[in-house]
């Protein structure tokens, strides 16, 4: 049998990592960080326990390459739906409904996101918030900025306190409300997107 070829080998590295980020969403979702370990994961992608440790150091960089790879998907899928678009203010609007919509469909899991970059880990680089980053910095770029680096910086900002406020134990924000904020911030009108279904902008 002759040895798998470089390109082989690095598309199986590549299907077993998507498979440990996968497992990652599924258990964090079902019982949360802290009861969900390592080997529980490996377990559920049918992956060898240090192939973990091979492709990430601990499991909050684990979790955080996760969330990104989600949130990269969701919002891949939400700009790309049809009917097509290259409408720069229908695709910011898209890009604003798709976070708030996984925070909202995702509760679990989103929580203990904020919660690790809020911690001494902090904001985690890896290949997943990278795409994710180039997602949002093209949507700032086709609504029109000038200057996509900062834009981009700007909005990630706003998306994530939105977040935390649709999670605040106790206390959370309207969807509704959040909503209205940022399409204002964007000039965006309500029917853009995908409104929420049984959520009204606050009246002003």
């Amino acid at each position: 049998m002759s040895p798998r070829s470089a390109s082989v080998n690095e598309e199986l590295r590549r299907r077993s990592r998507e498979r440990l980020l996968q497992a990652t969403v599924e258990l964090v979702g079902e019982r949360g960080y802290e009861a969900t370990t390592l080997a529980d994961i490996a377990d559920r992608a049918g992956a060898a326990r240090g192939l973990v440790s091979y492709y990430f150091p601990g499991k909050r960089p684990l979790v955080q390459s996760a969330v990104h790879r989600l949130m990269h998907m969701t919002l891949s899928e939400a700009l790309e739906r049809e009917p097509a678009t290259t409408d720069g203010r229908e695709r910011m609007a898209r890009a604003i409904d798709a976070v708030l919509g996984l925070t909202r469909s995702h509760t679990t899991l989103m929580r203990m996101h904020m919660a690790g970059i809020l911690q001494a880990e902090g904001f985690i680089q890896c290949p997943e918030q990278q795409r994710l980053a180039f997602l949002l910095e093209d949507t700032v770029t086709r609504y029109g900025s000038e200057q996509p680096e900062r834009d981009y910086r700007l909005l990630r900002a706003l998306l994530m306190g939105a977040v935390v406020a649709l999670l605040l134990p106790g206390a959370p924000m309207p969807l509704g409300s959040l909503r209205a904020e940022l399409f204002q911030r964007y000039g965006l009108d309500w029917e853009l997107g995908t409104p929420p279904q049984g959520e009204e902008p606050a009246p002003r």
